[in-house]
């Protein structure tokens, strides 16, 4: 182990708040499956977004060759969590495989990348939960089979840069092994998009993320990728988004790493301000540390801090797991991030479980990962995919709700009866990028500083766009700062814990509301 990860696993919060197990209770809402032929076996996601302006968060889960369908948040306020399936047209869409909110045009309504076997599409969102095509902004009308998206904003852009992942070609005659798409890098040319930027070679990606890991201030795109179908001469990668995008290499510090790629989420674990990576994966999930900030160098995290989640843990199944979406949140709100991943087979592959329960996987004062799902109420063994983790209700603890392929979709509201104090945090600044993709979070309290990158990208198939939620502790107030995009640094805020905030730039400061 390296002197710098050596010394990670032991950032304590205060322990004189004791909490309660994390528990979960299953939401009803309307029926909902993602199903459908070999296209289908991967995707499903599940993207999380306020459409309506109500501060509470919609669901729009991907159906495959069911219609997409847009579930209504009608929680109130530290009340129950409740749904209602209200599908606007446009939405309803077959062959979705996933989607990503974010705002497109920094109009302050969220948008939707829909991703598709078929056509993909950006969807201009009104303020209502309504949405149509852009007038003037399109992808290439492909047929591809699209299974991964990020977005990042360049210096000088009015729009974002968007990267999407293709997975198997699926007019390759000699398909599908070794039959990866080629993926595609989306550069703003003024006020609309140009022809893809082809990101090639691709590997079969199944999840992308761009992230400003060495926090030089330009995120370069990390491509998480299926094994099973580049079968050799495949690897990770990431993209230097340079004028001319290229592949890091060894001679940049990137070692070449080949696993069976799922999904990818990105925080700061270890307490260096760095951008820790999840990889879920079929057999071991893969925990890694950035090992040097000034070259893409990483190291997998130790087996006994257990991260690697490699085996059903309840099921009667002792066949390896299957990893798909993965989220970082805390769900105890003790100032400890703990880990959720969706698990199933893909279909009938003989040599992976079938019975197969999701992770949560819950962060000890030591720094290790224990797993709580079947505690929690999380173990259900459907072959799940997309998911979210996000407070539903707003009553400062995050919430679950999982697609899932061939059994309906589940929403979980986390009633944990003793947790701890928490903050939720979102920014906004003045047009271009009003969300201010990009920037990075501080909140420090005595115990430790929390640092968080804006990105939206990852998972697998879905995302969230929201506020930040910050859990605390023991602690009854914080500090916060926010990095820009830009590169401007505000001053530090004090602020009480227990409340949802909105951090609206003001030069490179922050005014500090509640909400």
């Amino acid at each position: 182990m390296s002197n710098r990860l050596s010394g990670l696993f032991f950032v304590a919060v205060s322990p004189a708040l004791a909490m309660a197990e994390p528990v979960f209770k299953p939401v009803q809402v309307a029926e909902h499956i993602y199903q459908g032929g070999w296209e289908h076996y991967v995707g499903g996601g599940l993207a999380s977004f306020d459409c309506d302006g109500d501060a509470f968060p919609e669901l729009y889960a991907a159906g495959g060759s069911n219609p997409a369908k847009l579930f209504r948040n009608l929680s109130q306020r530290n009340d129950a969590v409740r749904f209602e399936e209200a599908t606007p047209d446009t939405l309803a869409l077959t062959s979705v495989t996933g989607a990503y909110p974010l705002d497109i045009d920094s109009d302050g309504n969220i948008d939707l990348a829909v991703l598709r076997a078929g056509r993909n599409l950006l969807l201009k969102g009104d303020g209502a939960c309504g949405f149509t095509p852009f007038d003037t902004l399109a992808l290439d009308p492909h047929e591809k089979w699209t299974t991964a998206f990020s977005a990042t904003w360049e210096a000088g852009q009015s729009l974002p840069t968007l990267a999407i992942g293709n997975y198997v070609d699926r007019t390759d005659p000699a398909g599908p092994f070794e039959a990866c798409d080629t993926n595609e890098l989306y550069r703003p040319q003024g006020e609309v998009y140009g022809a893809a930027f082809p990101l090639d070679p691709g590997f079969c990606a199944l999840s992308m993320l761009f992230t400003d890991w060495g926090r030089n201030g330009r995120a370069d795109l990390r491509v998480s990728n299926d094994r099973h179908y580049y079968v050799r001469d495949g690897e990770e990668q990431l993209w230097a988004l340079e004028p001319e995008p290229r592949l890091y290499t060894r001679q940049d510090g990137w070692q070449r790493f080949s696993i069976w790629g799922m999904g990818i989420a990105s925080r700061d674990i270890s307490g260096d301000g760095l951008p820790d990576v999840f990889l879920t994966s079929m057999a071991d999930q893969k925990f890694q540390f950035l090992t040097n900030r000034e070259i893409p160098a990483y190291e997998n995290a130790p087996f006994d801090l257990g991260v690697t989640a490699h085996r059903p843990y309840t099921g009667d199944d002792g066949r390896p797991s299957t990893g798909w979406h993965v989220s970082f949140g805390d769900v105890q709100n003790d100032g400890l991030d703990d880990i959720f991943i969706s698990k199933g087979n893909v279909e009938q592959m003989p040599g992976s479980a079938m019975l197969d329960p999701n992770n949560l996987l819950v962060q000890t004062t030591a720094g290790k990962f224990v797993e709580k799902g079947d505690r929690a109420g999380l173990a259900t063994l459907h072959r799940s995919r997309g998911a979210v983790l996000a407070d539903f209700n707003r009553d400062g603890l995050l919430d679950v709700a999982v697609v899932n392929r061939r059994a309906p979709l589940e929403v979980y509201q986390n009633v944990t009866e003793v947790s701890g104090n928490w903050i939720s945090v979102a920014l906004h600044q003045l047009a271009p990028n009003v969300q201010a993709v990009g920037a990075w979070i501080e909140v420090a309290t005595a115990d430790r500083t929390f640092t968080r990158e804006v990105v939206v990208g990852g998972g697998h198939g879905g995302g969230t766009s929201g506020p930040q939620h910050f859990g605390l502790g023991a602690a009854e107030s914080a500090r916060i700062r926010v990095t820009w995009p830009d590169g401007g640094l505000s001053d530090w805020h004090s602020v009480d814990a227990n409340q949802s905030l909105s951090l609206d730039r003001d030069g490179s400061d922050i005014v500090v509301t509640a909400y």
